[in-house]
């Protein structure tokens, strides 16, 4: 982190994402096994998904809103804080004995609306922190830490819950605190440039409809949106983890981390050589070998089998992050940043929980290994579908040009996979 030497606002914030990050993904953990330990229902896995998405996707256009209109410092530091409230009430439930699920899905009721908020303004956040000139390089230090979190966290939490859920969540609820102790001091990053626009059917949907006026950014994040809905299986790795491979809590970290391991080896293939031609077929062939994946590891029976499918989708899934970050970075006007940042969101958030939710649904109806294979065709399904339906998409050879702001250019300025 040495090109943000003398920027201690920007280290503040790169560091606190870094602690959250770690902390979701223990907890992510945590609940997955003490949800399966108590009912043993993917239903109810599903459900822990569902309890998040809902209040995500409901409140996450007016949170966009809010990060152009307000201190995004403070609301980075509310979401924050409450993200540490919901993390010492499962501590409190698992130290009680709590066996009833149904505090813990209020919980993540509560976590799923504070996500809503935090996403939109710690993305747009981050360019009010960082000077113009290192702004590239501090979104490629944020990715890099973003990537290991997600590979180190879901791991440590596997191995924190054989001693008890509650280790998980008292590890969750300390880094918590530190990202609320890291982002306090903030001094940069206020509302010099907050927007001033009242809340509105047309401010709040103007996200939306700068989306639907570019094609190709619409075809790239409903093509992942969809991808990922239907061959989103990671809501059953505790079941393929106890039942079908046998490997108990800490093969479920090593599980959750796989795709996180094959995204950071993409990521830095393509931060080396950057995606330049033949963009489309790049992300089409990324959604093919993520669908592909997911049906190896629906039929596999073998733990590393199983972990190299998992690696291999995380990679796929990682082209269309790329890709897709990347245009939306190159077409988007600072002034509604937290918007378009938001609309993202609501397709991220919908392939992640509502394809977790899908999954426990169908795996509760056809069985565990069907459902998964199921949702691999039809992520095959989608693509070919979407090959018709947005033609200028497969046929995009090149990113566009860049006008204006600079910062966008640098192949390096892009999300870590599934935090995004």
């Amino acid at each position: 982190m040495s090109i943000v030497s003398g920027h201690s606002d920007l280290r503040r914030y790169l560091a606190a994402r870094f602690f959250v990050g770690v902390a979701t993904q223990v907890q992510t953990v945590a609940v997955g096994w003490q949800v399966f330990v108590a009912t043993g229902s993917p239903f109810d896995l599903g459900l822990v998904a569902l309890s998040q998405f809902l209040p995500f996707v409901l409140l996450i256009l007016p949170a966009g809103h809010v990060a152009d209109r307000y201190d995004r410092r403070r609301i980075q530091l509310l979401t924050y804080g409450l993200a540490a409230v919901c993390a010492a009430a499962l501590l409190g439930f698992a130290i009680a004995g709590v066996t009833d699920t149904a505090p813990v899905f209020g919980v993540m009721v509560l976590f799923g609306i504070v996500r809503a908020f935090n996403q939109p303004t710690s993305q747009a956040l981050l360019p009010n922190l960082a000077p113009r000139e290192l702004f590239p390089r501090a979104v490629a230090v944020n990715s890099t830490l973003g990537q290991v979190a997600t590979i180190a966290g879901p791991a440590l939490g596997g191995a924190l819950v054989l001693f008890g859920v509650e280790v998980a969540y008292g590890l969750a609820l300390a880094f918590l605190v530190v990202g609320v102790i890291l982002v306090a001091p903030l001094r940069a990053g206020g509302r010099a440039e907050a927007s001033s626009e009242p809340l509105s059917w047309g401010t709040l949907l103007s996200g939306v409809n700068f989306v639907r006026s570019r094609r190709v950014v619409l075809g790239s994040i409903s093509l992942d949106l969809f991808a990922v809905l239907f061959g989103g299986a990671t809501a059953l790795l505790p079941i393929y983890a106890g039942d079908i491979l046998d490997v108990g809590p800490v093969g479920l970290g090593a599980m959750r981390t796989a795709p996180a391991v094959g995204a950071a080896i993409l990521a830095a293939a393509v931060a080396i050589r950057p995606i330049r031609r033949g963009v489309g077929r790049w992300m089409f062939g990324g959604v093919a070998a993520y669908g592909l994946a997911t049906i190896v590891f629906g039929i596999s029976t073998s733990f590393a089998l199983s972990l190299a499918a998992l690696g291999i989708m995380g990679a796929g899934d990682m082209v269309s992050v790329y890709i897709r970050h990347l245009l939306v970075q190159l077409e988007t006007p600072d002034a509604i940043r937290g918007r378009v940042s938001a609309v993202n969101a609501v397709f991220i958030g919908a392939s992640n929980e509502l394809g977790e939710f899908e999954s426990g649904i169908t795996a509760a109806w056809w069985g565990i290994v069907p459902a998964v294979i199921v949702g691999g065709a039809a992520t095959l399904a989608v693509g070919l579908s979407w090959m018709r339906i947005f033609p200028e998409l497969w046929r995009l050879d090149r990113f566009p040009a860049t006008e204006g702001d600079s910062r966008v250019t640098d192949p390096l300025t892009v999300e870590s996979a599934r935090d995004r």
